[in-house]
């Protein structure tokens, strides 16, 4: 819950910036978060192998 309050967060600042570089590392930053999520959420699922491939 608390990377989807982050998340929307970012998305608010992100619809917010005017400076490039500032767009850029929101967008970085929302980036990492979904993914983040993402790995959670597979995990949960238990879609996510615990040993890497070869």
């Amino acid at each position: 819950m608390h990377l989807e309050i982050q998340i929307e967060e970012l998305r608010a600042e992100l619809r917010n910036a005017v400076d490039a570089g500032e767009r850029r590392q929101i967008t970085a930053e929302l980036e990492m978060l979904r993914a983040e999520l993402a790995v959670i959420a597979a995990d949960q699922d238990n879609t996510i192998e615990s040993v890497p491939p070869l």
